[in-house]
């Protein structure tokens, strides 16, 4: 045998289809553990005698640490083990069917074959991942339509806007594309973990809750450079800007091919992605949540403390914060190390926020024990559950005496419309309920008292409680912003400040009001307007106060992101404080995309994408961004001349689709005035 390299036929389209992995474009076997495949090879003697076989995988293959499997020929499948069953033989060639264990380490292996004394033969190499497919592997998940939908599927719809108007943006994952399984896998192979201790790390690759954890590392720059450097300053030269990526496919081949340089820039949504479509190639069902008024507690006392000048100005102090939205991931796993209530949904955050364990990673927390309070249990738990629970504080601050007055305190603000895209279905599904109680529920309050207990903080300051001199008087007046017209670029911002009266004696009020434009993160980017104004508000009565911010005032100012703060600070005479505020998202115009004729494999068809400038002013520098797997390779970048005021534009391309069934094409259109405005199609491919 050893004489004559042994041609293998990895019979890579049934051991495919079998496995579901027909998806990949690897012309080297892809199959998940737990489950057998087939080969056949020649040039063995005496075929069915004394054939042994040797798995190994990492730098140091070893019985000991599980890289390592040597088998012979059996009668059947084992259950623990690996093993190989004879499927037939003739005098050339033997076909034999292998399996691997449902614990199998994951990653790419080399398959060796030895006849009796002879030395090993090499068959070739072959990657193994997990198998939610299978009832005995740690991510097993019972429904195939799941499985479809958190595996397979290419396609994603990432939900953003805020809380009061909730939006969303199309994602193509691309977990199958070109060599995003190969660059996944060089990603577990320049981890901190893998640096410090290879052959350890390797021996850990069969734990999902592991490669979780260094993957929510991995996917952010910090520490270790990793995939994608986070940007929060509005400011994105050298790199593109966050809301302008399309799909993950262009990162991870970035990553790559600058030598596995840091991609610029990343934000929350972005981390989220490119982990969901690392997660789903290697096997782990995965997706994206968001979190609507998302915490981030720096300072793990499950409350955030927002600031506010006397004009009513958000301040930045301190490093609490709340966003209008947060990214993050759920998989789904077992967790053997906590108890089978715990399994399920485990929450992974790749955002780079806070350090944990010394490093920039978040999770795996199962989202049963967050929904629990079980804040103790590994991993993050208190920083997971300030995000959808921590009480928000309100403070007047004087930056000249220093003294901080609290204006009040809330206990329902955070952690709402807690959102995922639909299995099989563009749709919206709120999960809420999946990670607390009712909001003001007794319930409710209660989780948060035990978790509260969990960190030792029962006895410092209760936002639920306050000391004496924190205690808030009730207050006279009563506000809110109400929305008056439409939300959109380009046109006018219309609101109403209504104030009511709650007392039964007359009340003067000072209102000093301020609009900002903003990151999603709520970050003040510059001032666009402010107003004030000063009433006498009879017993009881209610006002309604128009306010108009022009498009001219608001379009230098407004940022990618498209948000805007407005807050009044009121002032009553002999009472105390009012703060009224409203985050505010701006909508895009549209764009159409139409299909000019029916979409066959390996044949080419016409799109044409139209775009209407809604302003009265010229509109340049525009981009047309276009991508979607098995439609075209890469992304396609096509540059439109500028539009006149209220002119159409129409822009055809084409497309050829390697693969039939229902194909997401993905569009991304640019200028100087409309930022990455985002819409999808689905293009039904025949043969």
């Amino acid at each position: 045998i050893a004489a004559t390299q042994p041609r293998t036929n990895w019979n890579l389209k049934e051991n495919a289809r079998e496995h579901h992995t027909s998806k990949f474009s690897s012309e080297e076997l892809v199959v998940r553990r737990g489950q057998a495949f087939t080969i056949t090879f020649n040039g063995t003697e005496q075929p069915e005698k004394n054939l042994i076989f040797i798995a190994e995988t990492g730098p140091k293959p070893s019985k000991a640490t599980k890289t390592l499997a040597t088998f012979d020929v059996s009668s059947t499948a084992s259950k623990e083990g690996w093993s190989a069953v004879l499927q037939s033989s003739s005098s050339s060639s033997v076909s034999i069917s292998i399996s691997s264990p449902h614990n199998a380490v994951i990653g790419r292996y080399r398959l060796s074959v030895q006849s009796g004394t002879s030395s090993p033969a090499i068959l070739g190499t072959f990657v193994l991942l997990f198998n939610p497919w299978s009832s005995g592997d740690n991510v097993f998940m019972p429904d195939k339509a799941e499985c479809e939908e958190y595996v397979l599927e290419e396609f994603g719809i990432i939900f953003a806007g805020n809380k009061n108007h909730i939006s969303s943006f199309p994602w193509n994952f691309g977990q199958f594309q070109g060599d995003i399984l190969n660059i996944c896998l060089s990603i577990l192979d320049r981890s901190l973990y893998y640096r410090q201790d290879p052959v350890t790390d390797v021996s850990h690759r069969h734990d999902p809750r592991y490669l979780g954890r260094v993957l929510s590392a991995m996917v952010n720059a910090n520490d270790d450079q990793g995939v994608v450097l986070g940007n929060w300053s509005g400011k994105y030269e050298g790199g593109k800007n966050p809301t302008s990526w399309t799909g993950s496919v262009e990162i991870l081949q970035s990553w790559k091919k600058s030598g596995f340089k840091p991609v610029k820039y990343g934000q929350c949504w972005v981390f989220a992605a490119v982990l969901t479509t690392v997660l789903r190639c290697l096997g782990i069902p995965t997706r994206t949540i968001t979190n609507f008024s998302s915490a981030h507690d720096a300072d793990g006392n499950l409350r955030v403390d927002e600031y506010y000048d006397a004009d009513g100005n958000h301040l930045e102090r301190g490093a609490d914060s709340v966003w209008n939205f947060h990214v993050w991931n759920e998989s789904w796993f077992t967790r053997n190390d906590l108890g089978p209530s715990y399994s399920g949904w485990q929450i992974l955050d790749a955002t780079p926020q806070e350090e944990s364990g010394g490093i920039y990673q978040c999770g795996p927390a199962s989202r049963h024990a967050i929904k629990e309070g079980e804040v103790d249990l590994d991993y993050d738990g208190p920083f997971v559950f300030a995000e959808v629970n921590a009480d928000c504080m309100y403070w007047n601050y004087d930056s000249a005496t220093g003294k901080k007055t609290l204006i009040f305190s809330k206990s329902t603000e955070i952690g709402d419309s807690i959102s995922t895209k639909a299995v099989g279905r563009d749709a919206r599904v709120d999960v809420t309920r999946d990670y607390k109680y009712e909001e003001g529920s007794a319930k409710e309050r209660e989780i948060f008292k035990k978790a509260r207990k969990k960190l030792g903080l029962e006895d410092k300051f209760d936002p639920t409680a306050p000391k004496r001199e924190e205690i808030e008087q009730k207050p006279d007046i009563s506000g809110k912003f109400k929305v008056a017209g439409s939300l959109e670029v380009g046109k006018d911002l219309d609101l109403l400040l209504v104030l009511e009266n709650l007392q039964s004696d007359a009340k003067t009020v000072n209102v000093k009001m301020t609009a900002w434009s903003t990151l999603y993160t709520r970050r003040r980017v510059s001032q666009i307007w402010k107003d004030s104004l000063s009433v006498t508000l009879a017993p009881k009565e209610e006002k309604q106060f128009p306010i108009k911010i022009k498009y001219p005032e608001y379009q230098q100012q407004l940022t990618t992101d498209k948000t805007i703060q407005v807050t009044a600070l009121c002032h009553v005479e002999n009472g105390i404080q009012v703060l009224v505020k409203r985050n505010i998202t701006l909508d895009n115009p549209g764009i159409d995309i139409q299909v000019l004729g029916a979409a066959k494999v390996n044949k080419e068809v016409a799109v044409e994408v139209a775009f209407t400038n809604p302003i009265n002013a010229e509109v340049k520098d525009c981009v047309l961004q276009v991508e979607g797997s098995d439609l075209l390779q890469g992304v396609l970048e096509l540059h439109i001349p500028p539009l006149k005021a209220s002119e159409k534009s129409s822009t055809k391309f084409k497309l050829i689709p390697s693969e039939a069934g229902p194909k997401y094409l993905v569009v991304n259109f640019s200028c100087d005035k409309f930022a990455d405005i985002k819409t999808f199609k689905v293009i039904n491919v025949i043969n």
